[in-house]
């Protein structure tokens, strides 16, 4: 019998790679199928851009009836590149295969394209044909760029609220969306849902995180906005479990899970639909799968490029990080005093890993853009949660791996870095704050600026303590919890500019948006300015 997901890297790389090279199958080579219902419900999407090429994504998933066959064949499925919306000039297509075992997913790498401009694409099943989706191409390496626009955001807990941030982001025309983490959350249904899911329980078997990640891609508005740009995507915690770290397992709810020796099963499942819901590099993937010693991994961490106007760099701080430090009544996650936490002094704990820390070293190096931008999964400037004298601080972010967060100012300011501009999620609260080299000193030098987003829907903590905190830490200048939303970063050669956009209530389809703040950085110059 088959098992119920990809335990093996290789057969991941297998079937990865295989179905990245039918990518390019010649016209007509596979039998046509008629549909009742589209098969297209979840929509298109793209991503992992670079100047000569991107993925296009979608995968086979009927809204009523289901798949031919019960879903146990490979499905043909057609796709098309062109440079216009009503595909009179195409320049790229081809046919691949569905395959069941990676959930019917497409990842199609269509390359050869020129660089800096904008194309539109399509699939095609059968007699059915998907949205029309927007992409575009990264301008030339060495490419002169005046601008770029990039959305930011994370954590869009479906049962806190709906989606209308996504609609706003689209009006707002971003070139590029940067996601940050916890796009689906294992947990069941809550008594004040919202919205409900079709079944109340747990996560963790592969089909129920597809069918998590369906119910997320069937929303309208999230539909529209992954058709519209593409996505830069890692993941946080949500995407396999709360508060787990690297192979250690996370909250232990529900009570019994955790006793069940197979957490490293449950991330493999996670990993899987991960991918096969990401308009992810298929290739990528299999090259990290293939390296892999033991536990399969899938490599979220890379650089993009945008000309010589900025270098996004996007990180992985859960794959690879040891266990959280001294962890409060056994639960990974929470708040502890670094003063009775011996373990969080130790020089050697790790947030990237070693690997992602040498290829971030390696990498900074040799960025060549006017701005460095870093999209990670939390705050990373210090938060200390107890006025006056002492600390208390969270376990789970960067606060709970100090030496990490050292090696990396430190990398920053040894490499000369340009212009850092650090984006985080996580908090469900806004916060904007100057990167320290030295956060025990308040006049340490500032080696960059930080921007922590608030969420899609989920729900923050209490926006009552947020001026003492704002006192406590004097390195942030902005916070606020009592708005969901999204960031946008506009870059230009001379400044970088940041708005975070609000919602007026995320329970509401309708919900209207307006601008909280927005704020300013000059090149060459890390002082946040309100504008």
């Amino acid at each position: 019998m088959r098992a119920p997901f990809v335990t093996d890297r290789r057969d991941l790389l297998r079937l990865a790679t295989a179905a990245a090279a039918l990518a390019w199958l010649p016209r007509g080579a596979y039998a046509q199928a008629r549909w009742t219902h589209t098969p297209f419900a979840l929509g298109v999407a793209s991503g992992a851009p670079a100047a000569d090429s991107i993925v296009l994504w979608t995968r086979l998933a009927p809204e009523r009836g289901g798949l031919p066959n019960g879903g146990r064949d490979p499905l043909p499925v057609r796709w098309e590149l062109a440079e216009d919306e009503a595909f009179t000039h195409i320049v790229r297509d081809g046919e691949t295969l569905a395959l069941p075992e990676l959930g019917h997913s497409v990842h199609v790498e269509a390359g050869g394209l020129q660089p800096n401009r904008s194309w539109y694409y399509r699939f095609h099943s059968g007699d059915a044909t998907s949205p029309t989706g927007r992409t575009r191409t990264l301008p030339a390496a060495d490419g002169r760029a005046d601008r770029l626009r990039v959305a930011y955001a994370s954590c869009q807990r479906w049962e806190h609220g709906r989606y209308a941030a996504w609609r706003h982001m689209r009006e707002d025309a971003p070139d590029l969306v940067m996601f940050l983490g916890d796009y689906i959350y294992e947990y069941p249904n809550i008594a004040a849902a919202i919205r409900s899911f079709p079944t109340i329980g747990w996560v963790h078997t592969l089909q129920e995180y597809r069918d998590r990640y369906a119910l997320h891609r069937s929303d309208p508005d999230l539909q529209a906005m992954h058709a519209a740009c593409p996505w830069l995507v890692t993941w946080d915690d949500h995407e396999v479990q709360n508060d787990y770290a690297g192979v250690h397992a996370g909250d232990p709810r529900p009570v019994g899970m955790n006793a069940v020796a197979d957490f490293p099963a449950r991330r493999a499942a996670a990993y899987q639909a991960f991918y096969e819901h990401m308009p992810v590099r298929a290739s990528e993937y299999a090259r990290a799968i293939a390296s892999a010693a033991s536990t399969p991994e899938l490599r979220v961490y890379t650089r993009y490029r945008w000309g010589r106007l900025a270098d996004l760099l996007l990180l992985d701080t859960r794959q690879y990080r040891d266990a959280q430090a001294c962890p409060p009544k056994d639960r990974p996650g929470g708040a502890i005093d670094p003063a009775t936490c011996a373990a969080l002094s130790d020089p050697a704990r790790t947030l990237l890993g070693s690997a992602q820390e040498q290829w971030l070293d390696a990498t900074l190096a040799h960025a060549a853009g006017t701005w460095t931008v870093l999209g990670q999964q939390s705050l990373f400037g210090r938060r200390d949660f107890l006025a006056g004298p002492g600390q208390l601080v969270s376990s789970d972010g960067w606060d709970g791996y100090p030496a990490a967060r050292r090696r990396l100012t430190a990398t920053l300011q040894r490499r000369q870095v340009a212009n850092p501009v650090l984006l985080g999620g996580n908090e469900h609260e806004n916060w904007v704050g100057h990167v320290l080299d030295d956060y025990a000193r308040p006049d340490s030098a500032r080696v960059g600026v930080e921007f922590c987003g608030t969420s899609i829907t989920s729900h923050p903590g209490s926006a009552d303590r947020l001026p003492a905190r704002l006192a406590e830490n004097p390195h942030f200048v902005f916070a606020d919890a009592a708005h969901r939303g999204y960031g946008l970063v506009d870059f230009s050669p001379r400044r970088v500019a940041t708005t975070l956009r609000g919602l007026d209530d995320a329970q509401r389809p309708d919900a209207a948006v307006s601008t909280l703040a927005r704020f300013t950085v000059e090149a060459g110059r890390p002082v946040l300015e309100r504008a």
